[in-house]
């Protein structure tokens, strides 16, 4: 079969379950490509926008790019839906590109049953400097730069569950951007990084611990349980009973891989499986740059980045303790 045209200038592609694509330019210079759309995760169309938007740019940020623009995607019920709605839900994702320093230049709209939103996301990196998620080394720390339990915290709005004190803190971290993923690839000791979705904490971490296979590498992850950064009524909420379907979906997927403590509670693992939309960074690096990298972190997210785990060489899965 013929070698597609431009293949060897295609650096990340659908070999690996990284974040985005990576397409080189010249020598300095390569464009990182990605796309991301869902349903309305809450109830306000401007923020149901914003979270939308900065889930879509995470994916650049994750592989050490910088976003230079968006293209927006776009299905809504025409004959269902005031035009009011949607103009609140372009209004929303164009305000965290104008946060990100960059133009909503277009994008395409088509009439659903159901309204969808997303954007197409376009950055820039060098080639020598991109960050993969399976290029993680034994020893290596893992921080999480942002507190997990926006799935559990879904699950209680719908529940009625979540008041407006929590609803704020669920939504500002749904819309804090991940920019300080664009900065991590200028601190040396940074070996990989990927951002916290649908898989929850073990599934992504998971995916490090296969992809460093194509390095040779047979890594495990240990996790520290109650070094977790938490919204605040997450182990609360978990404790009593709610949860995610998708949260079971993923244990049922990847828990034979996952070592737990025998005397752990089963409500662990509704917290460590959580869907996240939009969230953190998980990053591996050094642990000489670990104070680097947390100053970075923290700078732009405050003080919810924390070292959660260690990679090693003694296994192939996770470890909770």
């Amino acid at each position: 079969m013929p070698v597609a045209a431009g293949i060897e200038r295609l650096l990340v592609g659908t070999e690996s379950n990284d974040d985005a694509a990576v397409y080189q330019i010249n020598e300095h210079q390569a464009i990182v490509a990605t796309t991301d759309f869902f349903m309305p995760v809450v109830d306000d169309p401007f923020d149901f926008g914003r979270i939308a938007a900065t889930n879509a740019l995470s994916d650049v940020y994750a592989m050490g790019g910088t976003p230079i623009m968006a293209l927006a995607v776009v299905g809504m019920p025409v004959d269902k839906m005031p035009v009011e709605v949607v103009q609140d839900i372009l209004a929303g994702g164009a305000s965290v590109c104008t946060a990100a320093g960059i133009p909503v230049a277009g994008g395409h709209s088509i009439d659903s049953p159901e309204p969808i939103y997303g954007l197409v996301a376009i950055g820039i990196v060098d080639p020598s400097r991109i960050l993969r998620n399976n290029t993680a080394q034994a020893g290596d720390a893992v921080i999480l730069s942002k507190p997990i339990g926006v799935g559990i915290y879904s699950a209680a709005l719908k529940r009625g569950e979540v008041d407006a004190l929590m609803y704020e803190e669920m939504l500002r971290s749904m819309t804090q951007l991940n920019d300080a993923g664009a900065k991590m690839k200028d601190i040396a000791g940074v070996h990989a990084m990927t951002d916290v979705t649908g898989f929850g904490i073990l599934g992504h971490l998971l995916e490090m611990c296969r992809g460093a296979a194509c390095y040779g590498q047979a890594l495990g992850a240990e996790v520290r349980f109650e070094e977790l950064p938490l919204l605040s009524h997450t182990s609360r909420l978990a404790e009593s009973g709610v949860g995610t379907g998708g949260a079971k979906r993923n244990w049922n997927s990847y828990g034979h891989e996952v070592e737990m403590p025998a005397d752990a509670p089963g409500w662990w693992r509704g917290i460590l499986c959580d869907p996240q939309t939009s969230g953190g960074l998980l990053i591996a690096c050094s642990q000489d740059s670990v104070r680097e990298v947390l100053e970075l972190l923290r700078s732009h997210t405050g003080k919810s980045a924390h070292v959660i785990a260690e990679f090693s060489d003694r296994r192939s899965n996770v470890r909770v303790r």
